[in-house]
């Protein structure tokens, strides 16, 4: 596939300084992710928003060596394990030393198509990215990209095109047992790349 046109890295100065803010701007926005054999990208359907002080969030009871990097200047990725069994991707979300971020739920493939799929032995198209824990895999993002500066000129690392996304969906998040009730989920309505029940997707 050819390279996304008019693709730009996000500045810093660019991400709301609030996680509920951020979890919604980033819908439309682009992860990339430049490996040794090409470019990977998809373009970010739907996050769920970890705001300070809330209960189901990583940061809650404070910083720890697994989670300091919730803590660092919003932008950077905070990457985990859940339940020992799948990766998942963050964005920190607010100013160095306070603890919160934003869950990346769900892409739609742009670049690298092949290798997101095969990593993802061979899924749909529209699977691949569908779901926090398949996001990483399609994306080849692990443990050795925790703390890494997404607004910063490295290997992942988030964009910006011209191309508008459609209309935002708000729910509630998706699998907890705190906080379940507070409408901290964004998704872009009608995209078959959006993960959940069909109620929550419309």
């Amino acid at each position: 596939m050819s390279p996304i046109r008019r693709l730009r890295r996000l500045r810093r100065a660019e991400l709301p300084v609030d996680t509920a803010e951020l979890a919604r701007f980033l819908i439309g926005k682009v992860v990339v992710h430049d490996i040794k054999t090409g470019r990977l990208s998809g373009r970010i359907v739907e996050t769920e928003a970890y705001p300070i002080g809330d209960a189901a969030g990583h940061a809650f009871r404070g910083k720890t060596p697994g989670n300091r990097s919730l803590f660092l200047q919003r932008g950077h990725a905070y990457v985990h394990f859940s339940y020992g069994s799948s990766l998942l991707l963050n964005v920190s979300s607010e100013k160095p030393g306070v603890g919160s971020g934003v869950l990346l739920r769900a892409i739609e493939p742009l670049e690298g198509i092949e290798q997101m799929a095969s990593s993802r032995g061979n899924a749909s198209f529209a699977d691949i990215g569908r779901g926090p824990g398949r996001l990483t895999r399609a994306m080849k993002v692990d443990l050795r990209q925790d703390g890494s500066d997404l607004c910063a000129h490295g290997p992942l690392w988030l964009g910006t095109t011209e191309q508008a996304s459609a209309a935002i969906g708000k729910s509630v998040r998706i699998g907890l047992s705190r906080n379940v009730h507070r409408l901290l989920r964004f998704y872009e309505r009608g995209n078959p790349h959006v993960s959940g029940p069909k109620r929550l997707r419309q």
